[in-house]
């Protein structure tokens, strides 16, 4: 098996926190591209016009791997690899502020606020908690070792040195890493729990919310009750698996969806973020054995959901 060559270093700083794309030029035998810009304008005039394309160029926004500005007219020439940074959107600063759980040579734990992304995804790029913590703990190296959706609040996992990602990433992919959450939602007096929910969640692509369908279960979490009053129930979730929106599924699948669930059980109309009003979902806590050190480690989160009324 022939194998890849490693990518040469950006040669590009980062910007706000946020690291250039790099793209390398493709071989493809169906198609003839004569010149790097034919290739680009093919590539993103359908996201961001040929107009724009070309103002970058004139800007030298396209370079090589020596850090010179790739010209327009330059032969296209397959395997090159160039870097530029993208047209940050116009974001919204997220009135809430990343926290530290725990910070040593290898890892960063982050308390992530709702309405957070975890890393520069579509239109999130700035304001997300990679690039805020980047910036504020001087760490342009650090990558997330797993995602927490914007929604959610709580624990997540950052790695400072490249070379120890892989490892972390690894607890997370083979589920050797126990998760706790916790939520709010309405109180079912007739809801016999703790429940195990097993079930087959499905999530297309471009749909915003997940749903179940009968099959082979993909997807398990335990349902505990913690307390209740005034009809509303704090919650302690334990997923097993870690399906898209898995909790917020089977929550609203039990008949007690999570409160200011905006997808379920209904998916709401998009609108400004009501930041009074943050979905009531926490990533409690994150234990596994640490890949490096051996050793059993537990971290909870500082944050708290709404009290009962």
């Amino acid at each position: 098996m022939r194998r890849r060559t490693k990518a040469p270093a950006a040669p590009l700083p980062q910007r706000a926190g946020v690291d250039p794309v790099r793209l390398r030029l493709p071989a493809d035998p169906d198609r003839a591209w004569g010149t790097v810009r034919d290739h680009l304008v093919g590539r993103y005039a359908g996201a961001i016009g040929a107009e724009r394309v070309d103002a970058m160029f004139a800007e030298g926004r396209f370079v090589g791997a020596d850090g010179a500005a790739v010209g327009a007219d330059e032969p296209y020439t397959a395997g090159r690899y160039l870097w530029f940074h993208r047209d940050f959107p116009a974001e919204e600063r997220v009135p809430f502020e990343v926290g530290v759980v725990y910070r040593d040579e290898r890892i960063v734990v982050a308390d992530k606020p709702h309405f957070l992304a975890t890393t520069p995804r579509g239109r999130h790029v700035t304001e997300t908690a990679l690039a805020r913590l980047r910036r504020g703990l001087g760490l342009p190296l650090l990558q997330p070792a797993h995602r927490l959706d914007r929604l959610t609040a709580g624990l997540a996992l950052f790695v400072v040195r490249p070379g120890d990602r892989g490892a972390y990433q690894t607890l997370f992919r083979d589920r050797r890493v126990r998760k706790e959450y916790e939520a709010v939602a309405a109180h079912r007096p007739g809801l016999d729990l703790p429940v195990t929910v097993r079930s087959r969640i499905v999530k297309e692509h471009g749909v915003p919310a997940a749903y179940e369908e009968p099959g082979e279960p993909n997807s398990v979490s335990r349902v505990e009750l913690l307390e209740h009053r005034g009809g509303l129930g704090r919650y302690r979730l334990v997923p097993d698996t870690g399906r898209t929106h898995q909790l917020r599924v089977h929550m609203a699948g039990l008949g007690v969806p999570i409160l200011h669930d905006p997808l379920y059980p209904v998916v709401r109309e998009e609108g400004p973020e009501d930041y009074t009003r943050p979905l009531q979902l926490l990533a409690r806590a994150l234990e596994f054995t640490d890949p490096v050190t051996g050793s059993p480690v537990r971290f909870e989160s500082r944050l708290r959901l709404s009290d009962l009324a």
